[in-house]
């Protein structure tokens, strides 16, 4: 049988690919007794929505209601947020099916990793590194001016806290950002339960706020006729395609319910709390966004909404000027359970990569008194801070949607590969070579060879597993007949997972050629419509290939049994992907230069520390059949 350093060995002519496809093993007994600290499991649904709400629901309704109104939707800004919300729940039903199955912290990077390998994983790790940070800053950075507003305004805030100009540099500094992440750092690092309850305070106040404007402005309307919706241009001023384009600029807003995904190993019963908390704060955003909406684009016309401050411009030219000092305090209540929800997930995302090996360790430390990951809490803080303190980064806001739509699009591939093509084969540690050898001299010398190959490609392929079935057939049966019958079954599966698997990589390619035509305006009308035709030619065969092969037993016990099941497959995670690429591609050249420094920045990384450090590293991969049994031969060897 193959050493582990000829294991190594071999993988050094081509770590360059086989570290990239490797994938983890779901979180088990045996991961768990590895010597981590588990997290406090306190987190009950209710706790759930308050974080998906609240981190949902920022500051950006209050504005964003009067640009789009004005420049999209008009008054059919309601349905825009309707389908929106729908395309965002698509998401929402991969991430409930996933979490279930995958009950860890890190979100679509833990996904990914189980499912698609370590290079996507950790793009989409540090894409959401990137997200989290950026998100938080400039959270953070929009509560001082709404906050001046109780003051009479930025200058007259107490001179520790009003923002600063540089002068020989022209940075403005805001010190207030700064203090405001800190208080929410200290605030992480007491315990998730406190941080929740906080949560869900500051997040009923903000749903309050927009009951009052529902309320208050619906009984506006019914006394006043609703002259918003009485216009000449009717329901639809810039026709259906407005609508559309203004559903697709607000589904920004429903993007944080993801945030609820990386608390799971605090949640006291993940495989019915997880989907009921991510599926009830969703409908509850989509409520108060649709109603919100209508009322305030049924006040006044639509081309008359303040595009700065809709919802108090509309309060004020009904005289009641007494309402803006509510509006904002909605307004500064979204942003902090916003900025909350931010620096909430963002230490765990570190701390799943850590845990991986893919970075220092220092980050996968778990407090014993809180049992929360306090050094990745601090540290997150302290630079979500300082770039609050010295940055606007209000300019920076497309690479926040960069981290989102990629883990959108990535956990709905996740969905696909779970259904048809589940990982069969579990990583190993090299130490467990011993219980390797034990358990194929129990087979036989047969198993013995098939367990030799397997341990020459680690990268985990169905052709090994195959393989390794077939010669446990020809090991346990003496009779031509039932190993033939066996060995068609196992013939006709790998090619049942090969034409799934390649189906899936067509589809994504589809897709994503697919987007990008349809959004590149430079393109001749004649060329985009072609590639547009052929890639939805491509699309539909791939969705009838899926529709017509039979999804994988091996589903039914892959990770954590029971549970949310995603319905529609494959289908709606098609959409999914679909919707999320092209508003990926949508978000412009310039977002994309600049993610692409970072993105280049964390391939630097990779290389010179995750890759040698990961914990898949010197891993040999067995079929997931035998794991157990690995397992219980090393603790009868080490005993």
């Amino acid at each position: 049988m193959q050493s582990s350093g000829n294991v190594g060995g071999g993988r050094k002519c081509f770590w360059g690919f086989r570290s990239l496809i490797q994938r983890k093993q779901v979180d088990s007994v045996h991961v768990r007794s590895e010597g981590h600290h588990q997290l406090a499991r306190k987190l009950s649904v209710a706790d759930l929505i308050a974080i998906g709400v609240g981190a949902t629901i920022g500051a950006g309704v209050y504005v964003l209601v009067g640009t789009v109104a004005r420049e999209h939707a008009g008054p059919a800004l309601t349905i825009s947020f309707l389908i929106a919300g729908i395309a965002a729940a698509l998401s929402a039903f991969c991430y409930a099916e996933l979490a279930c199955r995958c009950p860890s912290a890190g979100s679509a990077y833990h996904y990914s990793y189980i499912c698609v390998g370590e290079g996507v994983a950790w793009l989409v790790g540090w894409a959401l590194i990137l997200e989290y940070t950026i998100g938080g800053a400039a959270v953070a950075r929009g509560i001082t001016p709404n906050l001046a507003l109780f003051f009479g305004g930025v200058d007259k805030l107490p001179a520790i806290l009003a923002p600063h100009t540089i002068p020989m540099f022209g940075i403005v500094v805001d010190p207030c950002a700064a203090v405001l992440v800190l208080i929410v750092t200290f605030l992480l690092c007491t315990g998730i339960k406190e941080s929740s309850l906080v949560q869900m305070i500051v997040t009923s106040v903000n749903v309050s706020v927009m009951l009052f404007i529902m309320i208050a402005g619906g009984y506006l309307g019914f006394k006043t006729g609703w002259v918003g919706y009485e216009l000449p241009s009717g329901y639809f001023p810039f026709g259906i395609n407005g609508m559309f384009a203004g559903s697709a600029v607000v589904f920004f807003s429903y993007i944080g319910f993801d945030s609820v995904t990386s608390t799971v190993e605090e949640v006291k019963n993940p495989q019915r709390d997880l989907p009921l908390g991510i599926g009830i704060a969703l409908f509850i955003c989509c409520i108060l966004y649709m109603f919100v909406s209508f009322v305030i684009t049924g006040l006044v016309p639509y081309y008359a909404l303040d595009p700065d401050t809709p919802i108090s411009s509309v309060f004020a030219s009904y005289g009641l000027h007494w309402a803006v000092y509510i509006i904002t305090t909605g307004a500064i209540t979204a942003l902090f359970a916003s900025l909350l929800g931010s620096l909430l997930a963002q230490p765990r995302i570190l701390m799943a990569m850590a845990r991986d090996g893919l970075l220092p360790s220092f980050f996968s430390d778990i407090n014993k008194n809180t049992q929360v990951p306090v050094k990745s809490t601090v540290t997150t803080g302290i630079f979500a801070a300082v770039l609050a303190f010295f940055m606007d980064v209000s300019q920076l806001a497309g690479m926040v949607s960069v981290g989102t739509l990629f883990a959108f699009t990535t956990a709905a591939v996740s969905v696909l590969i779970l259904r048809y093509v589940p990982p069969d084969e579990v990583p190993l540690s090299s130490s467990l070579q011993e219980s390797i050898k034990s358990v194929s001299l129990r087979f036989g010398p047969n198993i013995q060879e098939s367990d030799s190959k397997n341990l020459q490609n680690p990268s985990g392929s169905s052709e090994n597993n195959s393989r390794y079935l077939h010669e446990i057939g020809e090991a346990s049966f003496g009779y031509p007949l039932i190993q033939k019958s066996i060995s068609q079954e196992i013939h006709n599966e790998q090619t049942r997972r090969k034409i799934s698997a390649w189906t899936i990589t067509f589809l994504c390619m589809g897709v994503f050629i697919f987007a990008f035509a349809a959004s590149a305006q430079g393109l001749s009308s004649i060329l985009r419509f072609t590639v547009c035709g052929v890639c939805g030619a491509l699309l539909l065969c791939c969705l009838i290939v899926l529709t017509c092969t039979d999804q994988d037993d091996g589903r039914h016990s892959f990770g954590h049994t029971g549970g949310f099941t995603c319905p529609f497959v494959p289908f709606l995670p098609a959409a999914c992907i679909l919707i999320n690429t092209y508003l990926l591609i949508d978000l412009g050249a310039a977002t994309w230069i600049r993610i692409s420094v970072w993105f280049a920045i964390g391939a630097v990384v990779y290389l010179f520390y995750g890759r040698s450090h990961s914990s898949l590293f010197n891993a040999v991969y067995v079929p997931s059949a035998y794991a157990d049994e690995l397992y219980r031969s090393s603790s009868d060897y080490l005993s």
